[in-house]
């Protein structure tokens, strides 16, 4: 019985350091016309060209120390069938842009197990990519700049201007990465949120990711 009890309690241990095993996500959105209007390959889904919107990039765990663990559990593949109810969502708002042309599950796979796999203490597959849809619904990005007047139409905007309309709308500052098109511009095209580690609410970065954007960025077309 003493046997027992205590394989028990080092078994709850176990769970607890693998809960404890990363700090906090960071959730990551991307705008496909500055993915593709760089120097990206880019091809619309077999599912055809994605709406003019913020696609999700991952979910990824990350450490407030700086790092991040991957591949966590090669035992864990990605199931479509375990999302099939999220199928549709998926290809509408986690769509991919790499080329050949593709359905977007070599795409969920790599998120799944380069990633997900490494949260599987809090969340399992299902819960993962439902977290991210959902994180997504409730950013909404997209019409918080549109009622700020902000716009993907090619124009130049303040990057202070950017980051306040999504701290407004979040409550947290924001990570941002931007890329350089050909034509050197300096473009919005990755947007980081913290999000606790259950993947429910925003919160302050630990750590900000390394993005470089000049003070006046483009919000390029799609």
């Amino acid at each position: 019985m003493k046997f027992f009890i205590c394989l028990l309690a080092l078994q709850q241990l176990y769970v607890q350091s693998v809960a404890e095993d990363f700090d906090f996500f960071y959730f990551v959105l991307q705008w496909p016309g500055a993915y593709c209007d760089s120097r990206h390959s880019c091809c619309y889904p077999k599912t055809g060209k994605p709406a003019a919107d913020f696609g999700i990039h991952g979910l990824w765990p990350n450490y407030k120390t700086g790092g991040w663990p991957q591949n966590c559990n090669p035992d864990s593949q990605f199931d479509d069938l375990r999302v099939s109810d999220l199928m549709n969502d998926l290809q509408r708002e986690w769509p991919t842009l790499s080329c050949p042309s593709n359905d977007g599950m070599k795409f969920w796979t790599h998120e799944w197990e380069k990633h997900g796999t490494c949260a599987e203490s809090e969340l399992d597959q299902l819960d993962y990519f439902e977290a991210g849809l959902k994180l997504k619904q409730k950013a909404n990005l997209l019409h918080a700049f549109t009622n700020a007047g902000i716009k993907p139409d090619d124009k130049i905007y303040e990057m202070k201007d950017i980051e306040n309309t999504i701290k407004e709308v979040v409550g947290f500052a924001p990570g941002i990465e931007c890329n350089k098109d050909s034509s050197h511009n300096s473009q919005l095209y990755q947007i980081y949120l913290c999000v606790d580690t259950s993947a429910s609410k925003f919160i302050n970065c630990p750590v900000m990711p390394h993005g470089r954007c000049d003070s006046r960025v483009q919000f390029p077309k799609f």
